[in-house]
This record gives structure tokens, sequence and C-alpha cells, in this order.
């Protein structure tokens, strides 16, 4: 009779995290930008995509447009639901950081629990949190999507900066102010601490 002591059952072992770096030659690591509407935190976020890309990194941007019109659909802008807002991006970012992928997000994530909740998630070693700091005066005189404008008039609630609260993260790994630096500085001052934590493994 067959002994199935020696039979290694390999099809009981999903491949791990460590398996997927190595696949890709990086390590994975969530950059999370946070900071008003119209700081400057998708643009950055595009722009290091870009820089990482081009040196062979394999990334994923997670932002409010594709995150909102896809799993977080059912969700408006209470208190209750940007919780789970995040929440929910947080999980799908650490099904990415398992998979070896460099996870970028940005979101405004209005309070610290809010974003200690996603690097709680997600593993505060893994976590990067970069405030976008430009101040609400700029943020206004963009607004990009006329958000502001609405907020002023009453026709948007619980707007963040107007009509609901944003915290300052109390220690960010870096601080942003877009309107003190070019789009190019703050990348390359983002590249000075991303590059040593997601560099090829040998």
């Amino acid at each position: 009779m067959e002994d199935k002591n020696h039979i290694y059952p390999i099809f009981d072992r999903m491949m791990t995290r460590q398996d997927k770096e190595e696949l890709l030659g990086q390590h994975s690591v969530m950059i999370w930008f946070t900071g008003l509407s119209g700081s400057g935190k998708s643009t950055i976020a595009i722009a290091l995509e870009r820089e990482l890309h081009k040196r062979g990194l394999l990334c994923r941007i997670l932002d409010g447009d594709n995150i909102r019109s896809g799993i977080n659909n059912n969700l408006g802008f209470s208190e209750s639901d940007r919780v789970e807002n995040i929440r929910r991006i947080a999980e799908v970012s650490k099904l990415f950081l398992d998979s070896g992928i460099i996870t970028i997000a940005a979101f405004i994530s209005p309070n610290n629990d809010i974003r200690e909740m996603a690097a709680n998630i997600i593993g505060q070693n893994d976590f990067l949190e970069i405030f976008v700091s430009t101040p609400l005066e700029e943020c206004e005189k963009r607004d990009v999507k006329g958000l502001y404008a609405k907020a002023r008039k009453g026709e948007i609630k619980n707007f963040t900066g107007i009509s609901a609260p944003f915290e300052m993260p109390e220690h960010p790994a870096l601080s942003l102010d877009t309107s003190k630096l070019s789009l190019q500085e703050s990348v390359n001052r983002l590249l000075e601490i991303v590059l040593p934590k997601v560099k090829s493994i040998v």
C-alpha cells in the first residue's frame, strides 16, 4: 500500500506575497495621499505612477473616481459612509499589496481615525501616509470641479474644508504643499522615500 506521508499537497498552498514580489522584482507598499479636494493628490499620484512605471515597477492607482463609480457606488458622504468607503478601499489595497503591486491611493480621508483604520487594515509597516498640505485658499482658488462654489452655496452638504472638518495628519511620512512645490519637485521628494522601499529584489 502506498505511503501517503511523502505526498506534498502543493494545491493546498496559495502563492504568498513574497512569491509575487519575487516574480515582479519589487516590494509592494501602500502610498496613501490625503488632503483637501483640489490639493493635487490625484495629479501627484498619476505623475508618481508614471515615474515608477518608467523604472519597471508595477503600480495601481485607486482614487475617488474609479472607486466610487464601482465598488463603492452605493455609498454617500455621511460620516458612516465615509468610514465604510475608506474601509473597503483599505481592504482592496491589501489585496493589491498581497499581489506584490505598489498601490497608490488618493483620497481626502479627512480625519486621523479613518486613516489609522486604513493603516491598521493594510499594515502599519506597509503604509506611507503622504499629506498634500496645499492650503484651503489655494484649493478653493483652483476649484477644478466647481465643488467649493457649490459647497459655499450649501448645494453640497458635509464638504470637507467648508462644512466638514479636515484633521491634519500627525506624523505623515512626507508633506507636500503644491502651492510652493512644482509637480516635478513633489514627485522627486516622493521618489526619495518610495524607491528605497520598493527597490527590486536581487
